[in-house]
């Protein structure tokens, strides 16, 4: 049996359950999901500030999940925050967040995407998560729809019609083959989006999910983990404990 963990990297506890229904409905009958959210913080995280106020969670969230016994655990933001530090202190874990998982999935299914965002301001720091991954030649767009994360959700018809808005543009007009949700809280809407745009449409909350099982399940039969070596070589455990960290 898979354990997974789904973190919600905010002081709020108001999507943890939606997200949850949706995990349970697509899970394999052997994964066992939990979702967690920090007990203090920022409600939203568009601003870096906020990111380096609850990557310490985060990690300390993580730590607690391995020794748990979970097989996995997903950053639930489309910045991928925490992702390398997270895999740096995991010993046998998979680790893995919606941007990365969003990605790879969608490069794999069109040669170009498009990645709907909320705000201008969550561009240029999701666009270095674009290039640190390799995948600024699949990309077509960028399309923001104007809304903070707690707008997905007030106004269901209205952000419908945007996301349809945006998602059209990016297939017309920018080439796009596969249409990316780039928020964790725009769940709920790819299914519409993508019989009315005719094209795959990524929701950043099932996409990562699903990898984690698939990943959980080669490191499973097969052993094949985060690598160790350089990028994701844990610090020293005498370290840690000398500077009581």
């Amino acid at each position: 049996m898979a354990k997974i963990m789904w973190i919600n990297p905010v002081g709020t506890d108001i999507f943890d359950k939606p997200i949850l229904n949706m995990l349970n409905d697509v899970k394999q009958p052997c994964t066992q999901v939990e979702v967690v959210s920090l007990k203090k913080g920022p409600l939203h995280l568009d601003y870096r500030y906020y990111e380096a106020l609850v990557v310490p969670d985060i990690l300390n969230i993580i730590k607690s999940a391995e020794k748990q016994g979970y097989d996995a655990a997903i950053i639930g933001c489309f910045y991928d925050l925490g992702l390398k530090e997270a895999r740096e202190i995991a010993e046998k874990m998979i680790i893995t967040a919606p941007a990365e998982a969003c990605m790879h999935i969608a490069a794999t299914m069109g040669h170009r995407f498009s990645i709907i965002t909320g705000r201008e301001k969550n561009i240029p720091q999701m666009m270095d998560n674009v290039v640190l991954s390799g995948m600024k030649d699949k990309l077509a767009s960028f399309k923001p729809l104007g809304l903070g994360v707690h707008d997905y959700h007030k106004d269901e018809n209205m952000v419908v019609q945007r996301l349809k808005e945006k998602a059209k543009e990016a297939v017309e007009k920018d080439g796009a083959e596969v249409v990316v949700l780039g928020c964790t809280i725009q769940f709920g809407f790819f299914k519409e989006l993508q019989e009315y745009v005719g094209v795959p449409v990524i929701d950043a909350v099932l996409a990562p999910f699903k990898y984690a099982e698939f990943l959980v399940e080669l490191k499973d039969r097969f052993g094949w983990l985060h690598s160790k070596k350089n990028a994701f070589e844990a610090p020293p455990a005498s370290e840690i404990t000398a500077w009581n960290l």
